[in-house]
């Protein structure tokens, strides 16, 4: 049975699980009658834990918001998910600008883990790998970032200082519809008020936002990461590409993802058979060209190229490189096996010459 320290500290625990606990349900299960219950919550409180009485029916105590951080409560599995997540997150790219703060959060759950949590942790590390390489990508700052997902929230204006991919800098102001995770980046979408028009901004380049007096509407329609993904794809870039492919969309989808093309059906010519044959228009946009025969070539569906030329010339000189390297393959083979059956039966000359002394 714990002390009267451990009851109180299960007490914190039971209340930062969330909701409203009753005085009797709290006496169960700290095996403690109402009156001490209420000594422990006073308690609680003269060490600044901001709990709450709630009067009624179903009365009882609760947690609230306060000036600092409690003590935080966190079972095994819960330590070790937050962990992870500070690792995954860290890993990936999504951390603010101060990324010492997850470091530095880690640590200090780390030094107060239980030791066989804090073995099973390191083991578990010891033991993790990742497929991909960690993530390098600036980090938007942490109060723009929360300004925005305020500004988000209560459908507020928002003046933002941008700097574009340029070196461009200019001021906006965005009536912001969500904040996406994508790729190890952070990005703000909406509408820029001075255009009229929906755009995607990476926060790691605003440098100041400020909430602006008024509302906007919430639109309807898609999601605020489906708007993204539709404006990444037709964004303004060097070449614009249009392809007709016949496959599934999760065939098309698995090589050109949405962010990167958008698909429609295309009309099938008179005479072709509507159920076996299937085909999507492509269109993307891209700034180089290079790395779409490879993509073409992996997707293993026939295809054609609209536009524009020059992919159709780069697509057969792959092809035209790819059946050069498979006919020296195929010579290198026929050398190699007539090199092996020479070592193996001897060389002619010889073969002749034992057969004249016989």
């Amino acid at each position: 049975m714990p002390g009267p320290t451990g009851r109180v500290l299960t007490l914190l625990e039971l209340l930062q699980a969330g909701g409203t606990r009753t005085v009797a349900e709290l006496a169960d299960r700290l095996g403690v009658e109402g009156r001490t219950v209420r000594r422990y919550v006073d308690q609680l409180i003269d060490l600044d834990v901001p709990v709450e009485s709630v009067r009624g029916r179903y009365g009882g105590y609760r947690l609230a918001p306060g000036c600092r951080l409690p003590p935080l409560m966190l079972s095994d599995d819960e330590a070790l998910a937050v962990v992870l997540g500070l690792v995954a997150g860290r890993r990936a790219g999504l951390t603010t600008t101060e990324r010492t703060a997850s470091e530095t959060a880690s640590a200090k759950i780390r030094r107060v883990l239980p030791k066989h949590i804090a073995r099973r942790l390191d083991t578990l590390l010891g033991a993790l790998a990742f497929t991909d390489q960690p993530g390098e990508f600036d980090t938007p700052d942490a109060g723009i970032l929360l300004t925005i997902a305020d500004a988000v929230r209560h459908c507020r204006p928002v003046s933002i200082r941008y700097t574009d991919r340029d070196g461009r800098r200019s001021e906006r102001t965005l009536h912001a519809y969500g904040i996406v995770a994508h790729g190890g980046r952070w990005y703000v979408t909406g509408k820029d008020a001075q255009i009229g028009k929906d755009r995607t901004f990476r926060l790691d380049r605003i440098a100041d936002a400020r909430t602006l007096p008024g509302s906007f509407e919430a639109p309807m329609g898609p999601a605020p990461e489906q708007r993204m993904l539709s404006g990444f794809a037709t964004a303004e870039y060097r070449h614009e590409v249009t392809l007709r492919i016949q496959g599934t969309v999760e065939q098309i989808r698995a090589h050109l993802p949405a962010g990167v093309a958008s698909l429609e059906e295309h009309e099938s010519p008179a005479g072709e058979d509507c159920a076996t044959e299937r085909w999507l228009r492509v269109e993307l946009r891209v700034e180089r060209l290079d790395w779409l025969p490879p993509v073409l070539a992996s997707l293993d569906r026939p295809f054609v190229i609209e536009r524009p030329d020059e992919l159709r010339d780069l697509v057969i000189a792959l092809a035209d490189r790819l059946t050069s390297y498979a006919a020296e393959s195929d010579s290198e083979a026929n050398r190699c096996a007539r090199s092996s059956l020479t070592r193996q039966t001897g060389s002619p000359s010889s073969n002749s010459r034992a057969t004249h002394r016989t």
